[in-house]
């Protein structure tokens, strides 16, 4: 199957997701961008998927410091993350990547939590919301 349906359950990726809305996913092949909205499912929690922000891709080394991101030493602009970043940490990824949710405060599991995900386990892609009516719209 190459298109999934999903209910968004909680607040994390607010205001880009909210609950209630129901997106469409695509199984990715290709190469994931900064930026992108995956689906994936919790490494110690079989069955249970988090929609998480790509912000760290394969090769980079991120620094969470003073509520800021920087990739390679370079400051993350992040038009979509709401709320300050923490805690500090400092993570070098090898074939993988780091997700987080937008809303900084109310994602309690992504990657400074559950750590970098292999990329082979990445493999759904939000492209679009199709409910509620008013809210329709690619992501």
């Amino acid at each position: 199957m190459r298109l999934r349906r999903y209910a968004i359950a909680d607040r994390s990726m607010a205001p880009v997701l909210e609950p209630g809305d129901y997106v469409i996913a695509i199984r990715t092949v290709s190469e994931w961008l900064r930026g992108d909205v995956a689906i994936v499912t919790h490494p110690h929690r079989p069955g249970f998927e988090l929609v998480k922000r790509v912000v760290g891709l394969p090769d980079d080394h991120l620094v969470i410091s003073g509520g800021s991101i920087s990739v390679d030493g370079v400051p993350l602009m992040e038009p979509w993350a709401h709320g300050r970043t923490h805690p500090d940490g400092e993570w070098r990824l090898g074939a993988e990547l780091f997700l987080l949710g937008d809303q900084r405060g109310a994602s309690a599991a992504d990657s400074r939590s559950i750590g970098p995900l292999p990329v082979g386990l990445v493999r759904w892609r939000v492209v679009g919301r199709y409910w509620p009516r008013h809210r329709i719209g690619w992501v």
